[in-house]
């Protein structure tokens, strides 16, 4: 009968282990994958339902974990007559972890930069599980009414929008004509 060596015995342990690991890995992200995908289900059945006004925002072809939202430009903003395209990129650990959202049509403001990142609270350290979509569509377009120059992710423009109103406003329409309508 062969004998099995101490080296083959801690190796035959350290894979049976990996397994192990792995298997309690992809039951916790199958588990968690589920729940995303099931929260997202329920957001685009209640968008469809209720949809808040000025925003819209759905699933891009099949895939329910990026979709494309749209905002119009607030008619009290140097953005009216704008339409707004993002992008949402839910995780799959949604609603635990809060959806990467960025503008993909260029706009002048101080909390959203030439990427089309995004510079709100409730996307970073102030997200909750409580929140949904539609919840982060309005925030955005009241944050494109009240911009908060205080936490600017484009200084900038933060100084521009503090020191010279009437400039700021200028610049947004025009980049508004220029990218938006």
């Amino acid at each position: 009968m062969p004998q099995i060596t101490d080296s083959q015995l801690s190796s035959s342990l350290f894979f049976s282990t990996q397994r192990r690991n792995l298997s309690f890995y992809f039951l916790h992200f199958s588990h968690s994958f589920v729940m995303a995908l099931k929260r997202i289900n329920k957001e685009l059945t209640d968008l469809g339902r209720d949809p808040p006004s000025s925003c819209s925002a759905g699933p891009v072809g099949d895939d329910l974990f990026h979709w494309q939202a749209t905002i119009m430009g607030p008619g009290d903003s140097p953005y009216s007559g704008g339409v707004f395209f993002l992008a949402i990129h839910f995780p799959t650990d949604y609603p635990f972890k809060p959806p990467k959202v960025n503008f993909t049509t260029r706009i002048y403001h101080p909390n959203i930069n030439s990427n089309g990142s995004i510079c709100l609270d409730i996307l970073r350290d102030q997200w909750s599980p409580a929140l949904t979509i539609s919840k982060v569509l309005l925030s955005i377009c009241s944050m494109l009414t009240d911009p908060n120059p205080d936490d600017p992710l484009v200084p900038e423009i933060a100084h521009v929008y503090k020191t010279d109103r009437p400039r700021y406003e200028a610049t947004a329409r025009e980049w508004t004509r220029k990218y938006a309508i």
